[in-house]
């Protein structure tokens, strides 16, 4: 019988031997279908260690968790377990983000745009901009954690970009180019992009099927990049 995302991670925590902190389970759950498993745990964990961050829970920001993750109205207590006990786990955020890097680093693969360490940071981009604010603690726990998962700075300022709501995304730091590259090349780049956030791709790299809704917004704002750019490199002509 195949069992839910939520099922699985409701028997993941069940597991854990007593007195280990949540952060042991990421120690457990390095293979395939685990890996999916693990990743929705380090999404809720960090967000969870986020909010302590800034110091409040909005509204908004449980609703953008929701928007990242389907969560049937059934399995709303085991999302609830898993960030309550992040919340409450004496363990810090950077012992959390050093757990899931050794994790997803298994397969020796840079921290890129095509790595699930990026997924899962752009699932934290997501709930931490949800509320139309981006708190400059959020900016800086963010920051300290893209450098724990190894992220190149360039690659961070690419999904900042993307996210940050108080200005119009920048399309060249989005697609992660700079204003005189090519066009030919600005388009391969968006290419290139589109064809990692399918969302079969991103399944395949370890991130749930309950999440790809990040596809969504991650597939908009590459093409709006691209409709931006070539939209100027076409007046130019």
């Amino acid at each position: 019988m195949h069992m839910s995302l939520w099922s699985r991670i409701t028997e993941a925590l069940a597991a854990l031997a007593k007195g280990e902190g949540l952060s042991a389970v990421f120690d457990t759950l390095r293979a395939p279908p685990e890996r999916s498993v693990a990743f929705t745990i380090a999404v809720i964990a960090l967000a969870a260690k986020m909010a302590k961050a800034d110091g409040r829970v909005t509204r908004n920001e449980v609703t953008a968790f929701r928007q990242v993750f389907q969560i049937p109205p059934a399995d709303e207590r085991a999302a609830a377990r898993v960030f309550n006990m992040a919340r409450e786990d004496v363990a810090g955020f950077e012992h959390y983000a050093a757990r899931i890097a050794r994790m997803f680093r298994a397969d020796g693969k840079p921290c890129g745009t095509d790595s699930v360490l990026c997924d899962l940071m752009e699932g934290l981009f997501h709930i931490a901009t949800s509320d139309g604010d981006y708190h400059p603690a959020e900016d800086a726990f963010l920051a300290r954690v893209a450098e724990i998962f190894g992220m190149e700075e360039g690659q961070f300022r690419r999904l900042r970009a993307r996210y940050v709501p108080d200005a119009a995304p920048d399309p060249f730091a989005v697609l992660g180019v700079e204003p005189d590259t090519p066009i030919d090349q600005i388009r391969a780049a968006w290419r290139a992009e589109v064809r990692m956030t399918h969302p079969d791709t991103m399944i395949a790299r370890g991130v749930p099927e309950e999440a790809v809704k990040l596809a969504e917004r991650r597939l908009i704002a590459v093409n709006r990049a691209w409709e931006d750019i070539s939209a100027r490199a076409a007046e130019r002509a």
